[in-house]
């Protein structure tokens, strides 16, 4: 298929199979499929000359289709969506490449477009991402949340599933007016050159340990800028993430039909 020329792409991986909820993609009670939610959330983004899904199953295809989305068929074996965006990425002709997950129906456009600014102000950087204060004792401990540290300059020290950084006298206070602690927001921009090349560098030890692929770039010198940000939405992983989701997007529905 023809793909529009531009500076600026957003492109979302959208992967078919899921181990925790297998065909979240397509699921559909909203009267829209989630990722149907995703790609025009994306849309909205003032940044972007086009917004892509960057596929792996038919049966996706299909359903971008009836809704008028843009899509290209990717490898099926590729490792990570990193892999599959960047296999689109040297299709296309564009300077940034932002990626943002396919099973995140809420995010907000105006995040979208502070990712992109933060590349573009910021030239020496390979790579940018956000991040948004932790509240919540919960949010820390979690593993499955992970939290980034970051100099003063907002360039990424490290990305952690612990709890970082760890208080090591008396108890974490979240109560506190200015933030210490930060959730990692999963987005990314990439420079084109940086994306090609980051899919070549070697997975890293502690890629290996904590199983989060942005410490490849950071184990390999690369300076990634951190956007920081006070929202950030939902992560579809389980039915009950997916039940969430619809009770907050039917809640919006009403308010704007009132």
């Amino acid at each position: 298929m023809k793909i529009s020329q531009g500076k600026t792409a957003i492109v979302i991986p959208a992967r078919y199979a899921s181990t925790r909820l297998p065909g979240k993609l397509l699921l559909k009670e909203s009267g829209k499929y989630l990722i149907q939610h995703v790609y025009e959330q994306a849309c909205q983004a003032k940044c972007a000359d086009r917004v892509i899904l960057a596929i792996d199953d038919p049966k996706l295809g299909q359903a971008i289709d009836e809704f008028g989305g843009q899509w290209v068929m990717t490898n099926r074996d590729h490792f990570s969506g990193t892999d599959r965006i960047a296999e689109v990425s040297s299709k296309i002709d564009a300077d940034i490449i932002l990626n943002i997950q396919g099973d995140e129906p809420l995010i907000d456009p105006i995040q979208i477009e502070e990712l992109n600014q933060l590349l573009v102000a910021n030239p020496e950087a390979s790579m940018a991402t956000l991040a948004v204060p932790i509240q919540d004792e919960k949010t820390y401990l979690n593993p499955n949340a992970v939290k980034v540290v970051f100099d003063n300059q907002n360039n990424a020290l490290y990305f952690s599933r612990s709890p970082i950084p760890f208080v090591r006298d008396g108890k974490p206070d979240f109560q506190v007016k200015r933030a210490w602690a930060y959730l990692h927001i999963g987005v990314y921009a990439y420079r084109k050159q940086s994306l090609e090349k980051f899919t070549q560098l070697p997975i890293s030890p502690i890629e290996k340990i904590e199983k989060l692929e942005q410490l490849r770039a950071l184990f390999a010198g690369w300076q990634i800028k951190v956007g920081i940000t006070n929202t950030h939405g939902i992560g579809v992983d389980t039915w009950d993430d997916y039940q969430r989701f619809l009770q907050i997007y039917r809640a919006n529905k009403e308010k704007i039909a009132a």
